[in-house]
């Protein structure tokens, strides 16, 4: 290929334990036991996460077991998702099972003034 973009695939019988990191697209049917930094992230429906996830964008359809940042994020019915879930744009399909806190990105990066200092004199 002589372009620059790349496309990997992880097999359904495939067993990754460590954490992946990929500059470009990553389609996962197997299982990782790890983190995953990637540009774009597809799951397949079989397919199961126990770490958490990074990318620009993400489409989830099997377990993911930790938490979930991305900018746009799809959420499929057949996906079971048990962590926190920061997102840009997000998508949930009816049927989808979500066991966690859901937060905008902008929400993370703003950090509120307590109180205490409004009270103090």
């Amino acid at each position: 290929m002589a372009s620059g973009s790349t496309f990997s695939v992880i097999g359904a019988d495939v067993t990754i334990t460590g954490n992946i990191s990929a500059s470009a697209d990553l389609h996962i049917d197997g299982t990782v036991e790890g983190d995953i930094t990637c540009a774009s992230l597809v799951q397949g429906e079989k397919s199961s996460i126990h770490g958490a996830v990074v990318a620009e964008s993400a489409r989830l359809a099997g377990k993911v077991s930790g938490s979930i940042t991305a900018r746009e994020l799809v959420i499929l019915k057949t996906a079971h998702i048990e962590g926190d879930v920061h997102y840009d744009a997000l998508t949930i399909e009816q049927g989808a099972q979500v066991d966690g806190r859901f937060a905008p990105n902008a929400r993370t990066a703003v950090k509120a003034v307590p109180s205490s200092v409004e009270a103090a004199e």
